[in-house]
């Protein structure tokens, strides 16, 4: 069970924003401090498997051909790219620019890594969606499944960013859950725990915000 104050704080962004007529993403707004941000050593990259999930089905991606690519499609892959169709995305920047922004992450048979980053580095890297190598001793439908309840938080060279943490039809309980979830990476990765967060709000996309930390 969460912290009571986090799951107040939910509780009181849910019940003071309006509602709307789509279902509305629940963020953090996470500010550090004391950090130079220009040391790579400082900066956030970090992966989050959240305890419920982000209350939506992420659309995958997945770069692979044959048994492999069957499984992933089995498993809930949104697409898989074949070979063929990797070399035609290559030569199509504009079609590849799509499909870069149409899905949520990608992963891909490590074969292909080589010419993915050669000729979409460009478009899939300043998105941060290069893909999640398939490693030989992996299976497609679990990686699938894992990615389907995981975020990155990625703060770059900037002291304050933002990160999904669910949607506004989920329970203020799990939502609660997926924040501490968040707030505890967090502590353990910085430089000096806690005494790096300035401060961490949760909003809804176009509601109220409300501190956590």
């Amino acid at each position: 069970m969460a912290e009571k104050s986090i799951l107040e704080a939910v509780k009181k962004v849910l019940e003071e924003s309006p509602k709307r007529n789509f279902s509305e993403s629940v963020d953090l707004a996470i500010n550090l401090k004391n950090l130079d941000m220009n040391q790579p050593s400082n900066r956030v990259d970090e992966e989050v498997i959240l305890p419920h999930g982000l209350g939506k089905e992420l659309k995958i991606g997945v770069f692979a051909k044959g048994d492999v690519g069957l499984r992933a499609k089995a498993a809930g892959a949104a697409y898989v790219i074949s070979d063929v169709e990797l070399d035609e995305l290559a030569a199509d920047k504009t079609r590849a620019r799509t499909l870069a922004n149409e899905y949520d992450l990608f992963i891909a048979e490590t074969q292909f890594m080589p010419t993915i980053g050669k000729n979409l580095g460009i478009v899939l890297g300043p998105r941060g969606k290069m893909p999640i190598p398939l490693l030989p001793n992996k299976d497609i439908g679990e990686l699938i499944q894992s990615k389907q309840n995981a975020i990155r938080l990625r703060s770059k060279d900037k002291l304050t960013f933002h990160v999904p943490v669910g949607r506004r039809n989920m329970s203020p309980e799990d939502l609660a859950e997926n924040i501490e979830t968040i707030v505890s990476r967090l502590e353990r990765v910085l430089d000096k725990g806690r005494h790096n967060l300035r401060t961490v709000y949760v909003t809804t996309t176009m509601g109220k915000s409300e501190r956590v930390v």
